[in-house]
């Protein structure tokens, strides 16, 4: 054996998957799937059992939680899908610039200025009014296989 030291270099982030396997027949409604690439949650599911030596087959309707677009996907039960990460945190709203971007704070006391406001126009007004009326708001910010996007508010009272 030899006494010298192996040295490896990563070039990988924290090792933290944006997605894990799960297989597809336990796939339930309102759990995630990724269909098309996109995280989605899904709203229906079918299973259709097929001829004597076919598999059964899961037909998946789901909406994309960033976007809402309905997206469908058929797998094989038998078969392994990918179901991504979804992480919900709540952040204090401090600022809104002109240019759409939110300024908020974390939990260690640090800013958050990477995200936009979202484009759900009802949740979109409230966010604007609230800040106009100078109330404390806590935005939930929902992040999935590297996006991140404002997806409920909250009112904790006034300033």
């Amino acid at each position: 054996m030899s006494d010298e030291e192996h040295h490896f270099e990563s070039k990988a982030d924290a090792g933290a998957s944006k997605t894990y396997p799960q297989q597809a027949g336990t796939i339930r409604k309102n759990g995630y799937i990724v269909i098309k690439n996109r995280p989605c949650k899904v709203v229906e599911v079918s299973t259709s059992k097929t001829g004597k030596h076919g598999h059964a087959k899961c037909h998946f309707v789901g909406i994309d939680i960033f976007n809402g677009k309905k997206l469908e996907d058929i797998v094989p039960s038998s078969h392994n899908c990918d179901v991504p990460h979804v992480t919900r945190t709540d952040y204090q709203l401090i600022d809104i610039s002109e240019d759409g971007f939110v300024s908020l704070l974390t939990e260690n006391g640090n800013t958050k200025d990477d995200l936009r406001l979202p484009t759900d126009e009802n949740l979109l007004t409230q966010i604007k009014d609230g800040f106009a009326e100078g109330k404390d708001l806590v935005v939930t910010v929902m992040s999935s296989m590297g996006e991140e996007q404002i997806c409920a508010l909250k009112d904790i009272g006034p300033k």
